[in-house]
C-alpha cells in the first residue's frame, strides 16, 4: 500500500518541483531585473572564444604551461581593481554607463587583435611578435569586462524595486528573497550565454579537425568575428537601464510626486558618498606599482603583487566592517574565508587540456560538445539545487562541492592511468575515453557557480545604502583574489611537475619541443588531494571557531 501510495503520489511531488524550482524563479522575475541581467550576458558569451583560443595556443604559439598560468594571474589581476572602480560607481552614480562603454570599447580592441592576428598575421608580425599581441589582448578583454561587471554588480542593488508600480513599500523580507533571485538570475545570464556560444561552437567547428591549415584559420576566424556581439549586448543593456528609469519617473510623475520625492521614494542617492580617499589612493597605488612591477621584470613579480593586493583588500575590509556589530564580523570573515579557499585551489592547467587533444584525441567538435554539455547542465543545475543554496550555510555547501568535485576528479586521475582502455575493452568500445568524459562532464559541470549566488546574495542584501558598489567590489575584490591565488599555485605546481606538447614551427614544420606528459599523473593527484584537504579543514574551523557562515 506504501509503495502504491508512493506511487501515485509521484507526479504530484514532481510538478510542485518543477513549480517551486523553476516555474517560481520565472514568476519572480521583473522586468527591472534586464539590465544587470544583459551584461552578465554578455560577460557569459566571452567564452565563445575559448577552445578556438586554447586550440590557437597550442597550433600557433610556443608559450609554455607555466607562461599561460602566470598570463593566467596577469589576467586574473584586473578583478582587484574592483574595490577603486566600485567606488567611482558610487561617485559617479549618475554616470555610471560610461564605465560600460569604456568596458565595450576594451573588450571589442581585443577581438579586433586575435582578428588581426588570425586574417593578417603578417602584418601583425611587422610590429610585434605574435606571442606579444596575444598577450595583449588576453589582458585588454578581462579589464573591459571588470569595469562593465563592476556596474552590473551596482546595478543589481539597484535592480531590486523598493516600492511596487502603485507605490506600495516591499518588506525587508521579500527584498530579501528578491536579491536571492536577482543573483541566481545573474548566474543564469552567464550560463545561458555560454549555453548559446556552446552551440555555436558544436556548429562552427564541426569536422575543423580535418581542415587544412588555412580553413582552420578562417574558422577560427569567424568565431572571432561573430565575438563582436559581446560589447554589443552590453551596451544594449545600459540603453534598456535608460528606458526603465525614464518610465518609472513617469510613472510616479503621473501620481503626483515631484522628483525629490520620486527619488525618495526609489531609494535613489542624487547626493554622492563621501570619497574614500583610502580606497581611490590605494587603488591608484596598487595601479602604478603592478604596472612598474610587471613593465620592469622583477623577480618574484606576481608574488608581490598578489601580497599587495591582498593586503590592500583587507585593510579595507577592516574600515567597511568596524561599525559591524562582533556576530556580522564573524559571519562576514567566516563566509568570505570559505568562498577563498575553495576557489584558490590550484587547477592542473593547460597541460591536462594538451594531453587530452594529443592522447586521448579529443579534436574542437568535442571539445565544443563537452563545453556544451557543461553549460546545459550548470544551467540545470542552478535549479535544481537552488533550494539547497537558500537553506543551507555556506560551510554545508562548500563542504558538499568539496567532496563531490574530489570524487568527481577521480575519472580524470584513473584515464590517465588507462581506466579508457579497460573499460573501452570490456564494453566493445563503449565506454571509451570520450564516454568517460562526457559523463564526468555531466556530473561536475554544476559544481563552480553554486558556491557563488548565496555569497553574492548575501552581499547584495547587507550593502549600505550609499555604499553599493563599494561594499560589493571590495568584498568581490577578495573572493576574486583567490582565482590569482589558484593562478600562483597553478604556475608553482607546474614548475614541480613539467608537462609540454609538441610544438612545430609553423612555417618548416620542425619540432622545436616535443611532448612529456610523463609527470602529468602525479600533478592531477596532487591537485585533487589539495583541493580537498584545504577547503575542509577552513570547513572545520568554522565549525569549532567563533567564525560563521552565511
Amino acid at each position: 500500500m506504501d509503495i502504491w501510495f508512493a506511487v501515485t503520489r509521484l507526479p504530484v511531488t514532481v510538478v510542485r518541483w518543477i513549480d517551486v524550482n523553476l516555474l517560481a524563479l520565472g514568476r519572480e522575475m521583473r522586468f527591472s531585473y534586464l539590465p544587470p541581467l544583459m551584461v552578465y550576458l554578455a560577460a557569459g558569451i566571452s567564452s565563445l572564444t575559448g577552445i578556438v583560443g586554447t586550440f590557437y595556443v597550442k597550433e600557433r604559439l610556443g608559450l609554455s604551461a607555466e607562461f599561460l598560468a602566470a598570463l593566467g594571474f596577469w589576467m586574473a589581476l584586473p578583478w582587484a581593481l574592483k574595490m577603486p572602480l566600485g567606488h567611482l560607481v558610487d561617485l559617479m552614480w549618475r554616470w555610471k554607463s560610461l564605465l560600460v562603454y569604456l568596458g565595450a570599447g576594451l573588450i571589442a580592441t581585443s577581438l579586433l587583435i586575435m582578428i588581426g592576428l588570425l586574417g593578417h598575421d603578417e602584418a601583425m608580425r611587422e610590429f610585434a611578435p605574435l606571442a606579444q599581441w596575444y598577450v595583449l589582448a588576453s589582458l585588454l578583454a578581462p579589464l573591459g569586462y571588470v569595469l562593465q561587471d563592476v556596474v552590473a554588480d551596482a546595478m543589481t542593488v539597484e535592480a531590486v524595486p523598493r516600492v511596487e508600480p502603485d507605490g506600495r513599500l516591499i518588506g525587508l523580507e521579500e527584498r530579501k528573497q528578491m536579491h536571492i533571485t536577482m543573483q541566481t538570475l545573474g548566474r543564469v545570464a552567464i550560463i545561458g550565454g555560454g549555453v548559446l556560444v556552446a552551440v555555436a561552437n558544436v556548429v562552427l567547428m564541426k569536422d575543423v579537425a580535418s581542415f587544412s591549415d588555412a580553413d582552420k584559420t578562417a574558422a577560427y576566424l569567424t568565431v572571432y568575428q561573430l565575438a563582436l556581439v559581446i560589447p554589443f549586448v552590453s551596451v544594449c543593456g545600459i540603453w534598456l537601464a535608460g528606458w526603465l528609469k525614464w518610465r518609472e519617473l513617469k510613472r510616479h510623475a503621473a501620481r503626483g510626486l515631484d522628483r525629490n520625492e520620486i527619488d525618495i521614494l526609489l531609494g535613489v542617492h542624487n547626493d554622492a558618498p563621501p570619497v574614500n580617499w583610502w580606497i581611490l589612493g590605494g587603488g591608484l597605488a596598487f595601479t602604478v606599482v603592478s604596472l612598474g612591477v610587471g613593465l620592469v621584470q622583477v623577480s618574484y613579480a606576481e608574488e608581490i603583487i598578489f601580497c599587495l593586493s591582498m593586503a590592500i583588500v583587507l585593510f579595507l575590509i577592516r574600515q567597511l566592517t568596524a561599525e559591524l556589530e562582533n556576530d556580522a564580523r564573524n559571519v562576514l570573515v567566516g563566509t568570505a574565508l570559505l568562498v577563498f579557499v575553495f576557489r584558490a585551489m590550484p587547477a592542473p592547467g593547460a597541460g591536462s587540456t594538451w594531453w587530452m587533444i594529443d592522447e586521448l584525441g579529443f579534436d574542437q567538435q568535442f571539445m565544443a560538445t563537452l563545453s556544451l554539455i557543461g553549460s546545459v547542465l550548470t544551467l540545470a543545475g542552478m535549479f535544481i539545487f537552488r533550494r539547497f543554496m537558500a537553506e543551507r550555510s555556506m560551510a554545508y555547501v562548500i563542504g558538499t562541492l568539496t567532496i563531490a568535485g574530489t570524487v568527481l576528479s577521480l575519472p580524470v586521475i584513473s584515464m590517465y592511468f588507462g581506466l579508457h582502455e579497460w573499460t573501452s575493452a570490456h564494453t566493445g568500445g563503449v565506454v571509451d575515453a570520450r564516454f568517460i568524459a562526457v559523463i564526468d562532464t555531466a556530473l561536475e559541470s554544476p559544481l563552480g557557480q553554486i558556491s557563488m549566488i548565496p555569497m553574492l546574495a548575501w552581499i547584495a542584501n547587507s550593502a549600505p545604502e550609499k555604499l553599493k558598489a563599494t561594499f560589493f567590489a571590495v568584498m568581490a575584490s577578495f573572493t576574486n583574489l583567490a582565482l590569482s591565488a589558484s593562478q600562483l599555485a597553478t604556475k608553482y605546481i607546474n614548475q614541480v611537475f613539467t608537462v609540454t606538447r609538441e610544438v612545430k614551427d609553423t612555417k618548416t614544420g620542425e619540432i622545436l619541443d616535443s611532448a612529456d606528459y610523463s609527470e602529468l599523473g602525479t600533478l592531477l593527484i596532487t591537485v585533487s588531494v589539495l583541493g580537498f584537504v584545504l577547503p575542509m579543514l577552513v570547513v572545520i574551523m568554522i565549525r569549532y571557531t567563533r567564525l560563521r557562515s552565511a
